[in-house]
């Protein structure tokens, strides 16, 4: 049995945006509105399963915060769910519109929103969508930490580490309404769903109908409170009748405003003589036009002084069915527990009634409303990619094989052939794994989730109509279909694109053919060697992944890569990559190897990062990358502005989270490479001791060839030492009996040398004894000039809890750049209350 496809809609009112996932059979967990009887309407459209899904009330509140969680755990239970597929929230706008200048209450109203952000960290949906006004992002409220903030700022720092986040402000025309309604859209999708960015279920365009089209076959109403016979919600709302002659001449698109005779201007009599009323915007008694999609359907659209209320030709405002069709409500909505088919039986004093009762709550409802086409639209994407077959490594293997696809023409073929079967994921992977020369170049298959997140944060370039943007190795292209969505409302984009592999530009062509982008998009495809080519063109944004690869076995190559850069204490060639990049754009963001902050090799590369404005790192940790144990970072930077940020943003993989940090606290000169998790208890626990005390010595010489099971020296290994003890391990401990020529041999018999494993997360420390040396796999500690000597006390406390916390955020929660080399070894102090 398939588990449902679930969500939870807060602040839902009458359910119309919700109703599209219905549409699409999604099951409703759980609805809320304070008002009761909007709620009714949901109740009336069957939105939940199970009567005590209805919340009623204020969602803040503890009483229906408990109502929420205890109608989850009965999914859980009964239905055998993990968590909601989806959240839903569009909190009231009304505290963030630009007119309104009661900030206290402006502040109270947006604490909604930092409810919902709070119920979405609770509940851990897949997927969120958060809907509001134009304003919404730049409004400010008071966030969890009782800190104001940009509403932005508040979902990015409490909900970005979990989920990739993108926020769009859109004419919510082009996606699925016949209405003119410019809105914010804030989609969520959580990081572990690989392969899925909110790219992916953010709603398709589509082109409005006209309200020609649209009204075609609707009854004409030309007689106040005429009521249609086949359609109770088409009917003619009257109005008092002195107002007749301030419309009935209007052409479309004229306001009564524009009239030219006194009395057809609107207006009032005071004390005998006419007072005109105010005109601000030109768009009160305003007459719409048959030949475009609807105008913006507000709250007050039940009287002709609100904004282009007024029917194209008929005398009178738009019916509640107009409305219904502009903002894309289907004939299969409910206002009532009553069937049209019933209603449109009553008699004419029973419909009147009717209406009296229900028309205004209705058209309050629409007029605050997501159109029921945009959320349909977003529902059937979060249906279809849920419902797509993602490839395991072992399929894609196997396909490989047996197609035989690491030959390009074969490649090729079957990409023409099981484009639209496989889709384009899998093709991106099946292309990736397929290509020989992929290893050899040290170049990995980028997952659109983890690409995302580099793409998500470039700038907007607000005021560039064409914009230029370099991918120095880009491989089969998986950034350029995210590219294209970021910058789909530029005239041109143009992209240049470097590899140094032939075949992946085969592949490319093939693949960017198949998507079929529009023409504003150029490509260059330039098959050369990104780091000695030539440029004469300054980009707008570099972005990418380059290759991660040392250097060692071509020293005529090395020298002529290191002959332009300043770090030429690295052999590694994504340093050379950064600064080319750097020297080139306008903005850089590339995903390069964490040991970049905090590795020796690369002190001269972060002192080039630092130099310019570094915006934002991202720490994938092992998650970067399918079958890859390597641990990455990205980076996005400014080269182009005079003036630094104070902060960067740090987003986490490992610890789910985002923070905004000041640089000089991440950066401090007091350690040797930058911190980027560090905190308040990490200082803390440095007050409490004295750094950078030893010199690290680590073994490239001893192998298993030359040890034995018993000897004249003992040489010890990770698993021997112990908390100031060193560990007796039958069929581990190993011997050696010749010492010359090693230089290990150097700390043999002194009675000043630490030893402590390398690579690990749970530091433990040991004097050397005599007659003993140790292998590659633990660092050996001796001081520095000028330092005390370390005691037993010192060595038991880089065993405790208390050291094993501050070491985590001292290595950056590393997990494969733990090397004890002469930079963290700094972190090895001496206990201050020790003398």
């Amino acid at each position: 049995m398939n588990k449902p496809l679930t969500y939870i809609s807060l602040f839902s009112s009458a359910g119309v945006g919700c109703y599209g996932f219905k549409q699409n059979g999604f099951e409703c967990i759980a609805t809320n509105e304070i008002l009761t009887k909007r709620l009714k309407i949901q109740f009336c459209n069957e939105k939940c399963k199970y009567e005590t899904g209805y919340l009623d009330g204020d969602i803040s509140t503890k009483e229906i915060k408990n109502k929420l969680f205890s109608e989850i755990k009965k999914w859980q239970s009964e239905h055998k769910i993990s968590e909601p597929d989806i959240i839903v929230a569009t909190p009231p706008c009304q505290g963030m519109s630009v007119a309104n200048h009661k900030k206290n209450k402006e502040l109270t109203r947006n604490s909604l929103v930092v409810e919902s952000i709070k119920i979405t960290k609770e509940v851990n949906p897949k997927f969120f969508i958060f809907e509001n006004v134009r304003a919404f992002l730049n409004t400010t409220c008071t966030d969890i930490d009782g800190i104001e903030k940009p509403i932005e700022d508040a979902i990015k720092l409490n909900l970005g580490g979990r989920y990739n986040i993108l926020f769009k402000v859109v004419n919510f025309k082009d996606y699925g309404s016949h209405s003119s309604r410019t809105r914010t859209l804030v989609i969520g999708v959580r990081k572990d769903l690989q392969n899925i960015s909110p790219y992916d279920i953010f709603p398709e365009k589509s082109k409005p109908k006209t309200l020609r089209k649209l009204f075609g076959g609707l009854e004409t109403l030309n007689e106040m409170g005429q009521i249609s016979e086949t359609d109770i919600y088409h009917s003619y709302r009257e109005f008092d009748k002195k107002m007749l002659p301030w419309i009935e001449n209007l052409k479309e698109g004229e306001s009564a405003f524009q009239n030219t005779d006194e009395e057809r201007i609107p207006h009032q009599i005071k004390e005998g003589k006419i007072v005109f009323n105010e005109s601000k915007n030109g768009d009160k008694y305003a007459r719409w036009y048959w030949d475009r999609e609807g105008p913006c359907v507000h709250t007050r659209n039940d009287i002709l002084s609100s904004q282009n209320t007024v029917h194209p030709s008929e005398n009178r405002v738009f019916s509640i069915r107009e409305l219904m069709l502009m903002m894309s409500i289907p004939i299969t909505f409910q206002w009532t527990n009553k069937s049209i088919e019933k209603l449109n039986g009553l008699s004419i004093l029973e419909k009147k009634m009717f209406l009296k009762k229900e028309e205004l709550n209705i058209r309050h409802c629409i007029g605050e409303a997501v159109p029921t086409g945009v959320f349909e639209n977003i529902a059937r994407r979060i249906k279809s990619v849920l419902s797509q077959k993602v490839l395991s490594t072992t399929e894609i293997n196997n396909i490989i094989n047996r197609e035989e696809l690491n030959k390009t023409e074969n490649l090729i073929s079957f990409i023409n052939s099981d484009f639209k079967k496989s889709g384009l994921e899998n093709i991106y992977q099946i292309a990736e794994y397929a290509n020989s020369s992929r290893q050899e170049n040290s170049a990995f298959f980028t997952r659109k989730d983890i690409a995302f997140t580099v793409v998500k944060d470039l700038p907007e370039l607000k005021g560039k109509k064409k914009i230029r943007i370099l991918e120095p190795s880009v491989g089969i292209g998986n950034f350029i279909p995210l590219l294209v969505e970021k910058y789909q409302d530029k005239d041109e984009v143009i992209f240049d694109l470097f590899d140094i592999d032939s075949n992946s530009f085969i592949v490319l062509k093939n693949i960017l053919a198949k998507l079929g982008l529009p023409k504003k998009f150029k490509f260059n495809f330039i098959n050369a060697d990104f780091l000695t080519h030539n440029f004469n063109i300054k980009y707008d944004i570099v972005v990418g992944n380059p290759p991660y690869k040392k250097l060692t076995n071509n020293q005529e190559q090395l020298s002529l890569y290191k002959f332009a850069v300043r770090n030429k204490e690295t052999n590694n060639l994504f340093s050379f990559f950064i600064e080319k990049a750097i020297s080139l754009g306008n903005f850089v963001s590339l995903i390069v190897p964490k040991s970049l902050i905090n590795s020796p090799e690369f002190d001269i590369t972060r002192q080039i990062l630092k130099e310019q404005n570094l915006l934002k790192i991202c720490d994938y940790g092992e998650k970067g990358f399918k079958g890859v144990k390597i641990e990455t970072i990205s980076f996005l930077l400014e080269t182009s502005t005079k003036k630094q940020s104070e902060t960067i943003l740090i987003e986490s993989y490992i610890t789910e989270t985002v923070q905004e940090k000041q640089k000089d606290y991440l950066f401090s000169d007091k350690f040797p490479y930058w911190l980027i998790y560090r905190n308040e208890e990490f200082d803390q626990i440095s007050e409490k001791m004295k750094f950078d005390i030893f010199h690290s010595f680590r073994d490239r010489q001893i192998t298993k060839q030359i040890t034995k099971g018993n000897g004249k020296y003992r040489v010890l290994k990770s698993r021997n030492i112990g908390n100031n003890e060193v560990k007796e391990l039958e069929n581990y401990d190993c011997y050696i009996d010749d010492m010359e020529n090693l230089a290990v041999a150097k700390f043999l018999n002194r009675e000043d040398v630490v030893m402590i494993p390398n690579l690990t997360y749970y530091p433990r420390a040991s004097f050397l004894p005599h007659n003993t040396i140790t292998d590659g796999s633990v660092a050996l500690l001796t001081l520095k000039n000028g330092s005390r000597l370390p005691t037993e006390k010192d060595l038991e406390y880089y065993g405790s809890k208390e050291f094993e916390k501050f070491y985590r955020v001292a290595r950056n929660f590393g997990t494969r750049s733990l090397n004890i080399d002469n930079n963290s070894v700094f972190f090895f102090g001496l206990l201050n209350d020790i003398k």
